[in-house]
C-alpha cells in the first residue's frame, strides 16, 4: 500500500517590467540550475501573500505591488528526489524599483523577455505563465 505524501504549501511570482519579467536560477533543490520565478516555502504563520513577500525580497531584495494570483501547480517532489510534494500559488506583480540582486537559495536574479527565456532551462510552466503576461494581446492584466 502507497503511503500518501505530504504536501506543503509554496508560492512564487512573476514580476513584470515593461517587457521582462523576473526570474531566479535555483541554486538548490527542487529544480536546482533551473531559472524560475522567485518563492518558496509558506511559514505556518504566514498568509500566501505575506510568504511571497517575504520570498522575493529575501532572493532578489525586490518588492512588488499589485499582487494577484494566476494558477496552481501540484509539483511532484520525487521529480527532485525531495522527500514532500507542493502545492505551488503562482501569482504575478508589477515591478516597484530596484535592482535584483540574488541572494538566499538564488544564484541569479534578472528581467528576461519571452526571447531570452526560449533559450533558459525553465521550471515547470515558466514559460507558460510569462508568455500569458507578456505576449502581445495577452497580458493579464498586470500592466498599467
Amino acid at each position: 500500500m502507497n503511503k500518501a505524501r505530504k504536501t506543503l504549501p509554496a508560492v512564487s511570482v512573476a514580476v513584470v517590467r515593461a517587457d521582462t519579467v523576473l526570474l531566479v536560477k535555483r541554486a538548490r533543490q527542487p529544480s536546482q540550475g533551473l531559472y524560475a520565478f522567485p518563492g518558496g516555502k509558506v511559514e505556518p504563520d504566514e498568509t500566501l501573500e505575506q510568504a511571497i513577500a517575504r520570498e522575493l525580497l529575501e532572493e532578489t531584495g525586490l518588492r512588488a505591488t499589485d499582487y494577484r494570483r494566476l494558477r496552481e501547480i501540484h509539483i511532484d517532489g520525487r521529480d527532485d528526489s525531495h522527500p514532500v510534494d507542493y502545492l505551488l500559488t503562482v501569482f504575478g506583480a508589477v515591478y516597484a524599483g530596484g535592482e535584483a540582486v540574488a541572494s538566499d537559495d538564488a544564484e541569479t536574479a534578472a528581467f528576461y523577455t519571452l526571447i531570452e527565456m526560449a533559450a533558459l532551462p525553465l521550471a515547470g510552466s515558466v514559460f507558460a505563465v510569462a508568455e500569458d503576461l507578456l505576449a502581445p494581446g495577452r497580458n493579464a492584466g498586470l500592466l498599467p
